[in-house]
């Protein structure tokens, strides 16, 4: 049993780091620049994503995939993980710019690119649907709580318009709104549409992993040491710890509870780097505790799995 669960694990994982491990040779190889990553990444997050979101909630039994109790429990886990992220950090770090990414590095994941796959893996893509409707709860939550994070601490001013603007400007946001509706209205696309979405849909988590993977570039980590330390434990320890105890504790099973651990156990969220180079916090930090919570998490997201899966808790 421990070693067929072992296998388990090992197959949800480690088709996701070897599909990075080609994105880092190919970096290696010179085959794709930093520019080029960053105009893939653009490419996959506002043409390929929606467009996966779209086809993991088309054509699927709605009452099957909005679990209430899941998404209220998501959200409440959510919500006290950024608080006592924003309490820790405010009493060990006194500047202000590494506060924001600090913070931001420990509540939020990156649930679509590394915590939507190993649902896939375990389930399968056709028991996605449960999973995708979580984003469009969690992924909202995800963008309030770091524009707000990081304006604070920028010293601007915390505007709600320009929040609900940039919600419903996320690509991802929009492809669930269409494949909602097209599970509400029970719209039906013609054969020759639903192909072309299901190739695209197909082709968003490997590109987005070999770019993921392409975009490992190790800065110093001198000067932010200790903080990385802490985001990192943060977030891959202490975090889905919390979440999964929690999850467990209310009842969550199967699908459910492993859509916790794609949500809590995932690393720290690609566009957090981005979100803090362009708000005036410490992308320096930012950067590296992407880097390395995204090569540690193939230790710990295997030994979450694995963990829980001995206890036959999926």
């Amino acid at each position: 049993m421990i070693i067929q669960n072992f296998i388990i694990a090992v197959e949800a994982v480690a088709p996701m780091f070897i599909v990075m491990a080609i994105g880092v040779l190919v970096r290696r190889r010179g085959m794709v620049s930093g520019d080029d990553v960053k105009r893939m990444n653009k490419l996959i997050f506002n043409a390929l994503f929606p467009v996966m979101m779209f086809s993991n909630l088309y054509g699927m039994d709605f009452a099957d995939a909005v679990n209430p109790k899941l998404m209220v429990t998501g959200a409440a886990i959510l919500l006290t993980v950024y608080a006592a992220s924003f309490i820790i950090v405010m009493k060990i770090e006194k500047d202000r710019r590494c506060r924001g990414a600090m913070i931001q590095a420990i509540f939020r994941s990156n649930f679509v690119i590394m915590g939507l796959p190993i649902v896939g893996n375990i389930f399968g893509s056709e028991n996605l649907g449960m999973t995708t409707v979580m984003m469009t709860i969690i992924v909202p939550m995800y963008n309030i709580l770091a524009v707000t994070t990081l304006e604070i601490f920028r010293g601007g001013k915390v505007s709600a318009g320009h929040i609900i603007k940039e919600i419903f400007r996320n690509p991802l946001i929009i492809g669930a709104i269409v494949g909602i509706t097209a599970v509400v209205t029970q719209m039906k696309v013609p054969y020759l549409v639903e192909n072309t979405v299901d190739m695209l849909a197909a082709a968003a988590t490997p590109m987005s992993l070999i770019m993921l993977g392409a975009s490992f570039d190790v800065q110093s980590i001198g000067r932010c040491r200790r903080n990385l330390i802490v985001c990192v434990l943060g977030r891959l320890i202490a975090v889905p710890a919390f979440a999964l105890t929690v999850g467990i504790l209310m009842g969550f099973r199967d699908v459910a509870l492993v859509t916790l651990i794609a949500i809590f156990a995932a690393p720290c969220a690609v566009s957090s780097y981005t979100m803090a180079q362009q708000m005036d916090s410490d992308a320096e930090l930012a950067g590296n505790t992407v880097i390395f919570s995204s090569l540690l998490s193939c230790i710990t997201m295997f030994l979450w799995i694995f963990m829980l899966k001995n206890f036959g808790l999926f």
